[in-house]
């Protein structure tokens, strides 16, 4: 009996310890030492993008006519961002004072800074623009500690950084599938990301976009612990009290 419990014991310990390539984050992360790092990502605007769009110069009253105004000032309307901002509707486009229809999807909002500032100087001499993706957020749920829809204030935003927002992953979290879901010129895609790898830094999934979703599979101890399969090392475990009580019990 005594040789049993032992056995028993061991097999749990066996099969209840994670082994380090599980756990580890960014495995072999020397290997990108000294690599050009992407500093130039920007966001593409998307149809269902809010933009919030400023237009300002010195001589306040000739940039009154390309200012989009809802409501009294001071009222409730007035200071919610989401109502003042532009919806680009589902052809890309967007309907600015004056200038009427514009096409903004598919471009990066320094893009579309230049294009209506070089529009607006035909108005106005010293005009200033500033684009901004008012909207811009990313859902990550499963395996993390905090799930939930997180806003990005300046537009930029890591697969790690997300992970990070979230609490990081539970002891559950399958650290080696993490589903990235994106919506991309129309079309879903969707991918699968090793984060022990330090390949991760190098996918296009790295810099995360608008809208995107990260799941967190469960492992396979988290899959056992929500439906019927047996954890094998709560049987284990609890296999070994019985044995210990025996053993105790007939000596």
């Amino acid at each position: 009996m005594n040789k049993i419990a032992i056995l028993l014991l061991t097999c749990a310990s066996l099969f209840s310890c994670a082994t380090k390539k599980e756990i580890l984050y960014f495995q072999d992360a020397e290997n990108l030492n000294l690599k050009e790092i992407e500093t130039s990502f920007e966001p593409i605007i998307e149809p269902n993008d809010i933009l919030y769009i400023t237009v300002s110069s010195i001589d306040e009253e000739v940039v009154k006519p390309f200012k989009r105004t809802i409501g009294s000032e001071g009222s409730p309307i007035t200071n919610n961002l989401q109502l003042q901002g532009y919806l680009v509707d589902s052809e890309g486009n967007i309907r600015f004072p004056v200038l009427g229809t514009l096409a903004v999807m598919g471009k990066t909002r320094g893009t579309v800074e230049q294009e209506l500032k070089a529009k607006l100087s035909e108005y106005i001499t010293d005009v200033v623009v500033d684009v901004r993706i008012i909207n811009f957020k990313v859902t990550v749920i499963g395996e993390v500690k905090v799930p939930g829809v997180f806003r990005i204030q300046d537009e930029r935003v890591t697969l790690p950084e997300a992970i990070a927002l979230a609490g990081d992953f539970t002891e559950d979290g399958n650290r080696k599938k993490i589903t990235v879901i994106r919506e991309e010129d129309g079309v879903r895609k969707v991918s699968q990301i090793d984060y022990t790898s330090a390949n991760l830094f190098t996918t296009p999934y790295y810099f995360l976009k608008q809208n995107d979703i990260v799941y967190v599979e469960p492992s396979l101890k988290g899959v056992r612990k929500s439906g019927f399969i047996p954890d094998v090392p709560a049987l284990l475990s609890l296999v070994t009290v019985i044995l210990s009580t025996v053993i105790i019990l007939t000596r």
